[in-house]
């Protein structure tokens, strides 16, 4: 399994998002410069993370995006799923019925003990503690753009 490019730029966006102050507004060019993320691409992502509640969209001039929840309480699970779908590291554990194997296959039961725990550390993780180990890398947004609060 490997996470997608809407899925990797995704969580940077939120990463981005959840280094700010909550209800700090940004344009979508803004984090598309910091973070390498083509513009077009964001748009997109944008719109499946305000559809699955992560964040919220503001028009016209001084618009942008926000959290639409602090960022300790969204995990790196919650933004993946809401850019990817459901996890699966196999169409077993995704569809049961797409394997007529599944109910004695002995790879299942480790494709299903591997699933949880990989579940568990991206659950483990909020967007507020990401955020917070990105500030001290060289890589941290460095934003002279106007940022405004709700």
């Amino acid at each position: 399994m490997q996470l997608t490019m809407s899925g990797e730029y995704a969580v940077r966006a939120m990463v981005h998002l959840s280094s700010l102050p909550h209800g700090t507004v940004v344009s979508v060019a803004e984090i598309s410069r910091d973070w390498d993320v083509p513009v077009t691409f964001l748009r997109k992502i944008v719109t499946k993370l305000a559809r699955g509640g992560m964040i919220t969209s503001f028009r016209g001039n001084g618009g942008g995006i926000a959290l639409a929840r602090p960022a300790e309480e969204l995990t790196l699970l919650d933004v993946i799923e809401v850019a990817e779908g459901s996890l699966a590291l196999n169409i077993c554990l995704l569809s049961p019925d797409e394997c007529h194997r599944s109910p004695w296959c002995a790879v299942h039961v480790v494709w299903c003990e591997a699933q949880k725990k990989l579940r568990e550390v991206l659950s483990s993780r909020s967007l507020a503690d990401l955020a917070g180990m990105s500030r001290g890398a060289a890589k941290s947004p460095t934003s002279t753009h106007k940022q405004r609060r709700l």
